[in-house]
């Protein structure tokens, strides 16, 4: 591994110019979803659910239990309400494609709406609407309006899990962190800096205004090939940029000026500083991969060394593998090694594999991803294995 390292800190890239324009391009889209609220829908999304809406979904594919209605409620996701009414929640276009008509972007679904579920021969829908008590069991569907108290239309899946990953988790592809600006000095010679301190930084700001600072960035191998696939940095917090440094006649260097806004642990001397960028998580809702895909986890996110459910993953596949944000993959545990003592002479065997999991990815590099573990029956650890649901 010390190799690979060594190998790829000669291949440095410029940090700014990358992580300006992808901060500028999420800035763009940030901006195009405040004026209209409409997150992406892919093709094969899309024509599930026309498919569905009409013809609907098969009553096996429905889950065990799954209501004849449903009101939507503050803190539910789209992610809780596919599994009351499908058996796999990830097949989620069919739930939408079931209500096709009246959810038109199926990323809206908001507190105070009603999910009336219809079975009809072998088939089943979802409307939504208000139930009238008239005769025949039959479901009328009529305006209802929406509750005006709500913050907004509910997540993909819980939130509170991924927040703090959303911005604070970076992958890069190469060690050029290394090159990025750095704290140089503190006042008063201060070894420890928090919230409101300021900080003297040297480096090519191009007076950006909001930074993000990092330390120790540890590269992530991926398990099959021992390749270094990226870089992972420590998150410290945030800082602004406070007042340009200057080089002045006599030659005295005097460094920019930044305030520390935001603190997740103590910053010091050397710590780098890389462009922050607008929270880049739109409302995906899970779906699976259009095609087969498999990898193995990397690395646990933090100190951990075993990780379960809630908790945050790396993986050793990304965009450049088809890997996209809403992807819900299944996590495998290995089969174990055993013995068949039942025919005279013992025989090693190797059990099957057996699927114990669910991963949502909700963050996308070229090389690798960061996933939420939905569920799982054991510990995971670096090297398990994952594939399309």
């Amino acid at each position: 591994m010390t190799r690979n390292v060594r190998a790829l800190r000669r291949v440095r890239q410029p940090l700014l110019a990358s992580i300006a324009a992808a901060a500028a391009a999420v800035s763009l889209n940030a901006g195009a979803l405040a004026a209209e609220p409409n997150f992406p829908i892919t093709p094969q999304q899309r024509s599930t659910a026309q498919q569905v809406a009409q013809q609907g979904v098969a009553l096996s594919e429905l889950a065990p239990n799954a209501p004849d209605s449903y009101t939507v409620k503050s803190g539910d996701t789209l992610w809780g309400i596919s599994s009351m009414f499908l058996k796999s929640p990830w097949r989620w276009p069919e739930l939408w494609g079931m209500n096709l008509d009246q959810i038109r972007n199926p990323h809206l679904i908001y507190p105070g709406q009603t999910l009336f579920l219809e079975r009809s021969g072998d088939r089943a829908r979802l409307r939504m609407g208000a139930a009238d008590a008239g005769g025949g069991g039959t479901v009328k569907l009529s305006p209802r309006v929406r509750d005006t108290g709500a913050a907004g239309a509910i997540s993909s899946v819980p939130l509170r899990f991924i927040e703090g990953f959303l911005n604070e988790a970076v992958i890069f592809d190469t060690d050029a962190l290394e090159g990025a600006p750095r704290i140089v000095a503190t006042p008063e010679n201060r070894v420890l800096l928090s919230r409101g301190d300021l900080a003297y930084v040297r480096g090519d700001l191009h007076d950006i205004r909001d930074w993000r600072m990092y330390r120790s960035p540890k590269p992530l191998v991926d398990p099959d090939t021992d390749q270094v696939l990226g870089y992972e940095a420590v998150y410290v917090g945030s800082a602004e940029y406070v007042r340009p440094g200057e080089v002045r006649a006599n030659g005295d260097i005097v460094p920019a000026t930044f305030s520390i806004r935001s603190i997740k642990q103590e910053a010091n001397v050397g710590d780098r500083l890389a462009p922050s960028s607008p929270n880049d998580f739109a409302n995906i809702a899970p779906h699976s991969p259009q095609g087969a895909i498999s990898g193995r986890i990397v690395s646990v996110y933090g100190d951990a060394v075993t990780a379960g459910q809630n908790q945050i993953v790396a993986l050793n596949r990304g965009a450049r593998d088809g890997l996209e944000r809403g992807h819900v993959l299944a996590l495998w545990r290995d089969g174990v090694y055993s013995r068949d003592t039942t025919q005279g002479v013992p025989q090693t065997i190797k059990l099957p594999d057996e699927r114990h999991g669910l991963l949502f990815v909700f963050r996308v590099f070229d090389k690798m991803s960061y996933a939420l573990i939905l569920n799982v029956q054991e510990p995971v650890t670096a090297g398990d294995r994952f594939t399309q649901p």
